[in-house]
C-alpha cells in the first residue's frame, strides 16, 4: 500500500493532565504517537516543561527523575526519553520547551530592540514565541504531539495553555485535538470516582479549552457506566472516553489503546483516516517485539544512591530491551549503594545475582558502596556493566585493588587524593556556570578490533551520548593497561570503553548507551550484559 500523503498539513494533538502530576501523560501521548506511526504517519513530539529552568541539567533526580540527554547535547525531562523509545525518533533541544527558554529568548529580543518599542507582555509576545516553537518542530511531519507538563490549574502552565488555545483557533478545521489525561481513583469499596475528572475538565474549560477526548488513568479499565458518566459531565461523546489501566509493561499500552480503537477515533477527528494504511498493512514490529515470549529469567542489580526508579529509568528500560531481544525476563533489583559502604558484600551474595549495573551519577554519597560492588563483580565473576560514573569507579577500583594505589580516587569526589586516576577534563577548568557546560551529546568512539567492544558493536566505531566533566587521567593509562585493564574504545585522547579480558563480562562506558536503546533496537552493551547474565544463570543453576 502507498504511504500516506506527506504533503498533508501538520496535525496537532495537545495532551494535558488533570488531578495530579506523574499520571503517565507522557507514556499515553507516546503510545498514541506509536499507533499513528504504525498507521503510516510521520510523528514528532514536543514536551512543554513550565518550570523556570532553561533545561533539566541542574535538576535533582529526586524531583524530576533522570536527566535525559539528546543527540545534540540537550539535557531534558525523562518524558523525551519515552518519546524516543516509543516513536523510534531522535529529538533535539527544540523538542523541549521550558518557561526559562521562552522567557530568556523574549527578554533577549526586548534588550536588542526587536519589538520596536512595544510593551512586551505575556500575550502576545510569550504566547507567540511558544506557538512559533511548536510550529517549527511540527513542520514536515504529519502529526505533532504536544504534551504540557504538570497539571491543569498550575499557575506556571497558564501561558502555555493559552498559546495552545490560540493555536487551535488559528489552525484550520480538523487540525487540532485536545487529549486530557486524568485520574480515576477508587474508593475503599472499589467504586471508581469521576468527581476529580469533572473538576479537572471544568478547570480546563474555564480557560477556554474543551477536551476532545479523555483518557482515564486507573487501576482497571473503565466500564460503560463510568464512561457514560464522564461523557455526561465533561461534555464529550462516550466513545471519546478511553482507559489507561495498570499494565504489566508500559510497552503494552499502545495495544491496549488500540483495542479500544483510540487510534481510529483520533484519525477520524483529525481527518486522517482515509490517508492511513489499512489495518492489515500497519507496522506490527512493535507488537511482535514487546510481546515476544520470555522463556528464562536473570537477576541484575542496579546499584545506585537514589531510591527512586525514575532516577535510572533509561537504564531500567535498556535492560528490558535487551531482555526482549534475548527472550529473557530481566528482574532488576534496586540496591541502595550506601548499604555496601562498609565493605560487606554478603547482601549481594544473598541476591544470587547474574549481573550488576552501576549507572551514572554525581557526588560522593554512596560512592564507597559502588566501589565495593564493582570489586565484588570483578573478583566473583559476576557480569558487570558500568555507565559513566560506573565506568570511572571501575577504574578507581582497579587502581586500588590491582595496582595497589590505595588512595586512588576521582578528583571530583576526593580532591585531595594523591592518585587522581579520574580527573577533570582539560576544557572544564575555567567554566563557571553549571548548566549545559559538560561534555554533552552524541560523539564518536573509535573501537579497537579483536575486542569485546568490537564484537558487541560489530563496527570500528559507535555514536553514543555523553554527559560528564571528568575523564580517565592520561597519566595512569599505561599502568592500568600494563596490569590488565584494557581501554578498547577511545575518542581522541579520551578513554571511552574499558574491559577486563578473561572476565565473563566486565565492561564500562564513559558514555550513556542507555539513551540510545530502543525496544526494537537494544543497546549493544546491554545486550552483552544480559547474554553474559544468562550464561551465569545457567552455570549457577547447574551447580545447584
Amino acid at each position: 500500500m502507498p504511504k500516506p500523503d506527506s504533503s498533508l498539513n501538520s496535525k496537532f494533538i495537545f495532551v494535558t493532565g488533570g488531578v495530579m502530576s506523574g499520571l503517565g501523560k507522557g507514556v499515553t501521548a507516546a503510545s498514541v504517537g506509536r499507533l499513528l506511526s504504525n498507521a503510516g504517519f510521520t510523528v514528532t513530539a514536543v514536551k512543554i516543561d513550565p518550570y523556570l529552568n532553561v533545561d533539566a541539567g541542574t535538576m535533582n533526580p529526586y524531583q524530576h527523575g533522570e536527566v535525559y540527554v539528546l543527540k545534540d547535547g540537550a539535557e531534558v525531562d525523562l518524558d523525551l526519553g519515552n518519546y524516543e523509545r516509543f516513536l523510534g525518533i531522535e529529538m533535539t533541544s527544540d523538542h523541549n520547551i521550558t518557561t526559562g527558554k521562552v522567557y530568556q529568548h523574549v527578554i533577549n529580543q526586548e534588550r536588542t530592540g526587536d519589538y520596536l518599542g512595544k510593551t512586551v507582555q505575556i500575550i502576545p509576545h510569550i504566547t507567540d514565541d511558544i506557538k512559533r516553537r511548536i510550529r517549527a518542530v511540527a513542520e514536515g511531519h504529519d502529526v505533532c504531539i504536544v504534551e504540557v507538563g504538570g497539571t491543569v490549574g498550575d499557575i506556571e502552565s497558564m501561558p502555555f495553555l493559552e498559546a495552545l488555545r490560540q493555536l487551535s483557533h488559528e489552525e484550520s478545521n480538523n487540525c487540532v485535538l485536545f487529549l486530557h489525561v486524568t485520574l480515576i481513583p477508587h474508593s475503599k469499596n472499589e467504586e471508581p470516582k469521576t468527581k476529580p475528572t469533572q473538576h479537572s475538565v471544568k478547570e480546563l474549560r474555564s480557560i477556554g479549552i474543551q477536551p476532545d477526548l479523555i483518557v482515564g488513568r486507573s487501576a482497571t479499565s473503565l466500564d460503560d457506566e463510568v464512561r457514560q458518566k464522564i461523557a455526561l459531565f465533561c461534555d464529550v461523546p462516550a466513545e471519546a472516553v478511553f482507559s489507561n489501566p495498570d499494565l504489566e509493561d508500559i510497552y503494552h499500552l499502545p495495544m491496549s489503546l488500540e483495542e479500544e480503537a483510540l487510534d481510529e477515533y483520533v484519525m477520524e477527528r483529525l481527518n486522517l483516516l482515509e490517508n492511513s494504511l489499512p489495518i492489515p498493512d500497519r507496522d506490527t514490529t512493535w507488537r511482535q517485539s514487546v510481546t515476544a515470549p520470555k522463556n528464562e529469567e536473570v537477576n541484575i542489580a542496579l546499584v545506585g544512591k537514589y531510591g527512586l526508579e525514575d532516577a535510572y529509568i533509561s537504564v531500567y528500560e535498556a535492560l528490558k530491551h535487551a531482555g526482549i531481544s534475548h527472550g529473557v525476563q530481566v528482574n532488576t533489583l534496586w540496591v541502595q549503594s550506601e548499604i555496601l559502604d562498609d565493605g560487606d558484600t554478603s547482601f549481594l551474595s544473598k541476591l544470587e545475582l547474574d549481573g550488576i549495573v552501576i549507572p551514572g551519577g554525581f557526588g560522593s554519597r554512596g560512592t564507597p558502596g559502588k566501589i565495593n560492588a564493582i570489586r565484588y563483580a570483578r573478583e566473583s565473576g559476576v557480569p558487570y556493566l558500568g555507565l559513566c560514573l560506573g565506568f570511572q569507579l571501575a577504574v578507581v577500583e582497579y587502581a586500588r585493588n590491582v595496582l595497589n594505589l590505595k588512595d586512588a580516587h576521582s578528583s571530583e569526589i576526593h580532591p585531595e587524593t594523591s592518585n587522581p586516576v579520574i580527573d577533570l577534563l582539560p576544557d572544564q577548568h575555567d567554566i563557571d556556570e553549571l548548566g549545559g557546560t559538560m561534555r554533552l551529546g552524541e560523539l564518536e568512539t573509535h573501537i579497537q578490533e579483536n575486542s569485546l567492544a568490537h564484537s558487541l558493536y560489530g563496527s570500528n566505531s559507535c555514536l553514543e551520548r555523553h554527559r560528564h566533566r571528568y575523564e580517565v587521567n592520561p597519566n595512569y593509562i599505561d599502568s592500568l593497561e600494563e596490569f590488565g585493564l584494557k581501554f578498547t574504545g577511545k575518542s581522541g585522547p579520551r578513554m571511552e570503553i574499558l574491559e577486563v579480558p578473561g572476565h565473563p563480562y566486565f565492561f564500562g562506558t564513559q558514555f550513556h548507551p542507555e539513551f540510545t536503546s530502543r525496544p526494537t533496537n537494544p543497546s549493544p552493551p546491554f545486550l552483552g550484559l544480559v547474554h553474559a547474565a544468562l550464561k551465569h544463570s545457567s552455570t549457577k543453576n547447574n551447580k545447584k
